[in-house]
């Protein structure tokens, strides 16, 4: 899939802790993923690529996995074969 086929879309995000989700905007912003916080303490990220789609989950996996199920992902990485 190339980036044009995924057109732009546009994810609130509102299940994250508000105390965390300042760490997520900074993170997107240093990968270059197009992001705004609202007065509310939202976070509007814009997908327009595959890799922001996986980027962002990983962000958000990475504050929201137990310690216990980001072993088991990290794990299940260094076995995956290229």
């Amino acid at each position: 899939m190339n980036s044009s086929s995924l057109g732009s879309l546009t994810v609130q995000l509102e299940t994250i802790p508000r105390g965390d989700r300042w760490q997520v905007y900074q993170r997107l912003q240093s990968l270059n993923i197009a992001c705004h916080c609202s007065p509310d303490g939202g976070v509007a990220v814009e997908i327009n690529s595959p890799t922001a789609l996986a980027q962002l989950s990983s962000v958000v996996k990475q504050l929201t996995a137990s310690r216990s199920d980001l072993i088991s992902w990290l794990e299940c990485c260094w076995h995956t074969k290229p």
